[in-house]
């Protein structure tokens, strides 16, 4: 099982699983502290695992500023 970790607008967002996986991807807000707490999103099992940044910022666009306005994988 992989994880990634995305910067998402400021806010930094772990996705693990995978969209074959059986369960599919589940998604963790992460903390300044780095631990992890379940997001209050869901990533469908359709998501492919070079289209999650895309989803990501599709999903949050809202929250992009001047400063912060691309979603990046970090890890």
């Amino acid at each position: 099982m992989s994880e990634l970790r995305f910067d998402v607008y400021g806010q930094a967002i772990a996705i693990v699983g995978g969209g074959t996986a059986p369960g599919g991807w589940r998604a963790f807000v992460v903390g300044a502290d780095g631990k992890r707490r379940p997001a209050d999103f869901v990533v469908p099992d359709f998501v492919a695992e070079d289209e999650l940044g895309q989803y990501l910022a599709d999903l949050f666009h809202e929250s992009a500023t001047a400063a912060r306005g691309e979603v990046v994988r970090i890890a």
